[in-house]
Order: C-alpha cells, then structure tokens, then sequence
C-alpha cells in the first residue's frame, strides 16, 4: 500500500504523508506487461486517462483507491455509481495522491534503479480537436526532484467561451495540472505539457495523457522524435531492427486502377522499405508540383510508388491533383490493413529551403486534418506553387489525408520564401511521419495500439 495526499495553494502543489481519508493499494506500472489489478480511483474519467499508459507508453498501470472508513473494494462493479464513487470527495487529494504513487512507480522505469544520462524525449499527440505537447526531461541524478515546467492546457475546450470544461464526465479538470505535478515531483522528471491548438475539452486532456505515454515509451526506449541517428533509434527502428524485418514481412501493398472522363489513374505502393534503385518511385502525373510532392513524400516514407495519371489539364489542375490524392490515400488505407501492431502515432519535422514543417499523424481511422501553413496568406501573394494552383494544395493534403483515414496536424514552425518550398518541407515531414506511424512494434504482438482494443468502430 501507499499513502500521500497533495494539498493545492496558489503558489504551490506539495506532496505530504497522510493516513487519513484514502488509501492506495495494487499501485503497479510494470514494462511491457499487463498488470492483473485495474485502475480504479473512483473517478470515471480519471480512469480512462490513466489507461491511456497502458495502450501508448505500453506500461501495465494499476491502482485502487479506497476510503480509510472500512470500505471494501473487492465488490467491484461497471455501474456508473461504483466507478465514481469518488466524485464528490476531495479530487485534488485522490488525483495528487494517485499521481505521486504512479510517479514513484515510474521512477524505476525511467533511471532503472541507476544513475544515468541525462535524456529528453518529446512527443505529441493528434487528436481530431486538439493537438498536445509532451517534453519530458529526466536529469543525471534519481535524486533529483521533477517539476511541472510548463502547463497551458487550460482552458478545456471552448464552450463556454474564454473558460472551457469544468468537468468532463465527474472529473474536474483544474486537478489534471495536480496529477502532473505529483507525477514529476515523484518521478523526477521534468514535465512540460503545451496545448498547441485545441477546442474540445475532452480530447485536449486525452491528447495530453497520451502525449505523455508516448515521450515516456520514447524516453524508457532512449530514443526521441527528434533524432532518427541514435544508436537507441537504429536499434528499435532501424533497418537491422526487428521492427524493420517484421514490416517486410508483411508485404503490404495496395493497388488501384480507375478511369473517368476527367482522369484516368494507377497508383501502386509498396511498403518495402525502398528497394534499392532509381525505379523504385516513379511520378508522372502531368503536373511536375505534384510528381515533386508524392516522390518527396514516398522517399520519406521508404516505400516504393508508381503513380500514372493521364488528366484532363486542358481544363485545369483541379481534377488531376485531387483524384490522384484520393487514390494515393485509399492506396496507403489499403497496404496499412487492420493497423494492429502499428506503431500508429508519430511527429515528425521536414525542412526545404527557408520552410520548416511538423506534421504529427496518427493512423486512427478517424481522418481529420487542421493546418496553420501560409497558404492564402503568403507574402509573395502567390497564386500557384510552382505548377499547381495553391488552392489545390490545400484540396490535395484534405483528400489525401481523409481517404487515408489518419488524423493529421501541420504545424507550419517557419514559411519558406516561396509556397513551393513550404509544400516540399510539409511532403518531406509527411513523409517521416508516414514511416514511423507504420512501423511494426513487435513488443505489441500484433494487437491495436488503441484503449478501445481496435480502430475499426
């Protein structure tokens, strides 16, 4: 069992021992493994978020909370009163105090019980409202106390204007800064969590929850979404990894034909990591923006693409570049098959000229896409990039993106002195983001990263 409670004040959220009120018991986060106990704080939502470290930081958490009153917990029940039986009592006590055991928890995870390197992993998370942050910083000491550096999520959503959610279902969301601070206190690492856009409550929480397990697995891994050279990332990801030869095996692809009046299309992919040669990424769509864009992209993603489109450009670019869009996304939904054992999530940076581009995707069969990039707002006032009208831009990353069924968000850091080299920058960070998001984790056996158990429904 452990006991501590954290008591808010306007300057401060400490942690003391207390034992009174509440007690924890079954309190596990064990590494790559299932634990046999559940999350049951009596706080429904609280619970669902909490889960969130067992799908994406792939940790068994366990915890249950009970009251010192002689109240037992073995007569566990799905009923929406047992699951919140907490609802009404102190939730900056039970959130504090829950935070500070898991942190505790996770502290041998992250230092391994020994002094090491100091490390830091980022991540974040695409939600179809909202995109979160996570920098986690672990210091050279376990000694070391962690701090919540940063905290801008609030406010939770957008209704009502300039205040958002109180609660989302009983939860009340002033405590989930509580919850972090207890968890970098105990665990000794430094948490920055930045809400980078946002307007549903619900997933500004649940994208910062899994923003955090995804840069804890990373950091856990000694590996980051900022560098792709580390001896760390060639052992997990690289093309000797097991992750790598897995993907092989699966020989996915996808394939299709179509002809209408206004286009006649091949698109073929595969995910073969790149065969070696200049044949394996061919382009030829009668619009050289376009050929640019999909070869930048496939070289990215190490996959191998043919795409023919005979179009009618007599008339404009609109209907070629939107139809070999969709086809290109309904090709890669395709070859990506079921998503079970997928890496799914990842973000990463492209750079082309001036331009620097993030795009963080997530293979969620759930298509949304949002974008700051300085399209109509250029400041050349351009019309086209290169060869393609800048509105189909916007209309080709859309397509692609919805018939791929991902969830994608583009984060435009710098504009490139033209339209054309944002386009390239964003094609190269797609592409990245691509590879990483369909990479096999064998450590998942095969199954969904997902607490739903699938991505189907």
């Amino acid at each position: 069992k452990a006991s501590a409670v954290a008591r808010t004040t306007t300057s401060s959220i400490t942690i003391t021992t207390m034992t009174d009120q509440f007690t924890l018991s079954n309190v596990a986060c064990i590494d790559t493994a299932k634990s046999p106990h559940p999350i049951s704080t009596g706080i429904g939502f609280f619970d669902h978020m909490i889960d969130q470290l067992n799908s994406h930081a792939q940790i068994g958490v366990a915890v249950t909370v009970t009251k010192n009153n002689g109240e037992s917990s073995s007569a566990m029940s799905p009923s929406f009163e047992f699951v919140n039986r907490y609802a009404d009592e102190d939730q900056a006590l039970i959130m504090g105090q829950v935070g500070a055991a898991l942190g505790s928890q996770l502290k041998e995870l992250v230092y391994k019980g020994e002094e090491s390197n100091s490390r830091t992993s980022r991540f974040c998370c695409p939600l179809d409202e909202a995109l979160v942050e996570c920098v986690l910083t672990k210091s050279s000491s376990s000694n070391n106390e962690g701090k919540l550096t940063t905290f801008t999520l609030p406010p939770y959503g957008r209704y009502p204007a300039n205040k958002g959610r109180s609660k989302i279902g009983t939860m009340k969301t002033q405590f989930v800064e509580t919850f972090f601070t207890n968890v970098a206190q105990s665990s000794g690492m430094d948490i920055s969590l930045v809400k980078v856009r946002g307007d549903n409550g619900h997933h500004v929480v649940e994208s910062a929850f899994k923003a955090f397990s995804r840069a804890l697995r990373n950091l856990i891994d000694g590996t980051d979404t900022n560098n792709y050279t580390s001896d760390e990332f060639e052992k997990m990801w690289g093309e000797k990894s097991v992750s790598y030869t897995a993907g092989l095996e699966l020989c996915r692809e996808g394939k299709l034909e179509r002809s209408t009046k206004e286009t006649s299309i091949l698109v073929h992919v595969l995910m073969n990591g790149l065969l070696k040669g200049s044949d394996s990424v061919q382009v030829d769509t009668g619009i050289k923006t376009m050929d640019e864009f999909v070869a930048i992209l496939a070289k990215e993603a190490k996959m191998s693409v043919e795409v023919k489109c005979n179009g009618d450009l007599y008339v404009d670019d609109h209907h070629t570049s939107e139809d070999v869009s969709i086809a290109l996304g309904q090709v890669l939904n395709t070859a990506f098959g079921t998503k079970a054992g997928l890496n799914r999530m990842w973000c990463a940076t492209g750079t082309y000229g001036d331009a620097e581009v993030e795009v963080t995707m997530d293979l969620s069969n759930r298509p949304c896409i949002t974008h700051n990039l300085s399209l109509s707002s250029n400041p050349n006032d351009e019309e086209y990039a290169g060869d393609l009208s800048i509105e189909m831009l916007d209309h080709v990353l859309e397509s692609l993106v919805m018939n791929s069924k991902s969830t994608v968000h583009i984060v435009e850091n710098k504009a490139g002195k033209t339209v054309l080299e944002t386009a390239m920058a964003t094609a190269m960070a797609y592409g990245a983001a691509l590879r990483m998001c369909a990479a096999v984790d064998p450590r998942r056996a095969g199954k969904t990263a997902s607490s739903k158990g699938t991505l189907s429904v």
